[in-house]
């Protein structure tokens, strides 16, 4: 009898194998965190030195709608074909090679494959960035007044500069895809910490050389859009170039091949296959922007940038935790699913919508008292004067109003992809854009940029509203004792966070006087932070008083997932 197989030190070999991947796993999550974390602060920084640079005027406008265009374009297939298709595909032929040889025929394939990939990705983006590039004229009348001349040839300028920006990042993206594929992940998710330093780096550069001797205000912020613009398309490079090593370090590096070969290929095949009915889903997505867009261009000078400044706010308070909340809870969830032990499905669930209202309810309440203050401290400066922040506020006040539902839902999907189902989140999410666009369309001419913001908040009210309705289906999950429990402490929650503004709003009112004139940093700083302070005291007191069951769970995860 072969007892090899079964020998303790086989026993103990294996399991020291397992225990070095999943610490291999953990330390690349880690790292790949922080990197997301890093990337966050700096896309905050960029759009403070856009506003520092630009502020909200019609240059800022011009700037944000010829970035949205080769970043939409990069959204929509670069970052979704790799993802959804390419990533498969490649791990399907890695593990046909694994055993191989590089002389072998299944090397070759993918060897061919990769060239292939990137033959095709090289042609259609080239492609599309000249046709981008010629047609501009035409393209951005869709989303700016006509009738400034300058600002127009301006913005077809901006997006000429930046148009290539997709060429290099679908290189970048491919490069990722290859990276990920093998497992290595820290390479990747350090690029948009680059991008966005480089960006960053160009304006404060390139705009003192393009205006030196300028005194004019508006030249001054032209020539800082087209520095920011030069960012752009060097920040794009710099993320190809940098995991370029890493790629050769795999031994997957690949050349291009011709064209009937990339058509031709299977794996090639397989990936447009696989995109094409994604591509559907994601343009619903990406069309929403557009529109959005459109509009906000068409409403006003300063509106496009004051939405831009306002959601990168509530993109950065989502990212610290309904994202990751999110991703916690798939695990359990599918291991639930799985088990079929719906009870604790049902539980969890619950569980995690409430941790979600613990935080996103009284946030959106803190900063509806102190939002002011709060867009004055990050943005306000020169060019971002007080009109400024009062566009940005009337965007904020409305997008941060669905803080809760958008929260919310990033974990009510993860319910869905726990039991295996893809299309019912994807649905409810097109349905929900559909709802942003109708109201978009009405709220625009009454309520011009906050009409955006408020359509953006009620189309995720209805993304909410179709989960609940869609997660119905499956018999086993008590969707009305989720809902009503949600809804009963989610009034418990705003009556709390109500009651903790009082003595905050009180504070502050109070201390505005003390703070003022003492440099923006101390201004707003001192007024955010102390006003901060005093609401989170109340409203842990007040949690603390009604014996909130919700605060000890969430800290029992916490610790939970902490010492695992």
């Amino acid at each position: 009898m072969n007892t090899e197989n079964n020998s303790p030190a086989k026993n103990i070999a294996d399991g020291q194998k397992k225990s070095n991947t999943k610490k291999s796993l953990l330390a690349s999550g880690l790292s790949l965190s922080f990197f997301t974390l890093c990337s966050r602060i700096l896309g905050l920084v960029r759009e403070m030195t856009k506003a520092s640079f630009l502020g909200t005027s019609k240059f800022a406008d011009a700037f944000g709608i010829a970035f949205m265009i080769p970043n939409l374009l990069r959204r929509l297939f670069a970052e979704n074909s790799i993802s959804v298709a390419f990533i498969p595909t490649f791990r399907g032929y890695l593990e046909d090679s694994a055993t191989s040889g590089k002389d072998s025929d299944e090397f070759k394939k993918t060897k061919e494959f990769l060239n292939s990939t990137i033959t095709l990705i090289s042609f259609c983006t080239t492609v599309v960035v000249i046709l981008g590039i010629a047609f501009s004229p035409l393209i951005i009348p869709l989303f700016l007044d006509e009738s400034d001349s300058v600002l127009t040839a301006e913005a077809v300028l901006l997006t000429r500069i930046m148009f290539p920006y997709l060429f290099v990042i679908s290189l970048a993206a491919f490069f990722q895809g290859i990276l990920n594929g093998v497992k290595i992940f820290s390479p990747s998710g350090f690029t948009p910490v680059l991008f966005n330093s480089i960006v960053i780096a160009c304006t404060y550069i390139f705009t003192p050389l393009l205006t030196k001797n300028v005194a004019d205000a508006e030249i001054r912020a032209q020539m800082a859009a087209r520095a920011m613009s030069f960012g752009v398309l060097i920040g794009g490079c710099v993320q190809a170039i940098f995991q370029l090593p890493f790629v050769i370090k795999t031994g997957w590096f690949c050349h291009f091949t011709s064209l009937k070969k990339a058509f031709k290929n299977p794996g090639t095949k397989k990936v447009i296959a696989l995109v094409g009915p994604t591509v559907i889903g994601m343009a619903a997505y990406q069309l929403n922007d557009v529109i959005s867009t459109a509009l906000a261009g068409k409403a006003g000078t300063g509106i496009v940038s004051s939405l831009q400044y306002s959601l990168r706010l509530q993109e950065l308070i989502l990212g610290i935790f309904a994202v990751s909340i999110g991703t916690v809870i798939l695990p359990d969830l599918s291991g639930l699913a799985k088990t079929q032990k719906w009870e604790n499905f049902n539980r969890l669930l619950s569980q995690a919508i409430k941790i979600i209202a613990l935080i996103s309810i009284p946030v959106t309440f803190y900063s509806l008292v102190c939002g002011k203050e709060i867009i004055s401290l990050v943005y306000k400066s020169k060019n971002f004067n007080d009109e400024s922040v009062q566009l940005t506020l009337t965007a904020f006040r409305f997008h941060i109003a669905g803080l809760f539902f958008i929260a919310m839902n990033r974990v009510v999907a993860p319910a869905f992809y726990a039991q295996g189902n893809t299309k019912s989140p994807t649905l409810a999410g097109i349905l929900g854009l559909a709802i942003n666009m109708i109201f978009a369309l009405i709220l625009i001419k009454p309520m011009s940029g906050g009409g955006i913001a408020l359509a953006l908040t009620l189309g995720s009210l209805a993304n909410s509203i179709l989960l609940f309705v869609f997660l119905k289906k499956n018999k086993q999950i008590d969707v009305k004792a989720v809902v009503g429990g949600t809804i009963l402490y989610s009034i418990k929650m705003a009556v709390l966070s109500v009651i903790a503004a009082v003595p905050a709003t009180l504070v502050k009112n109070a201390t505005s006087a003390f703070f003022a004139d003492r440099g923006r940093l101390v201004e707003f700083g001192g007024t955010v932070v102390l006003t901060a302070i005093v609401f989170a005291f109340a409203g842990i007191l007040l949690l603390l008083i009604t014996k909130d069951p919700v605060l000890a769970s969430a800290k029992n995860m916490v610790l939970k997932k902490v010492k695992k």
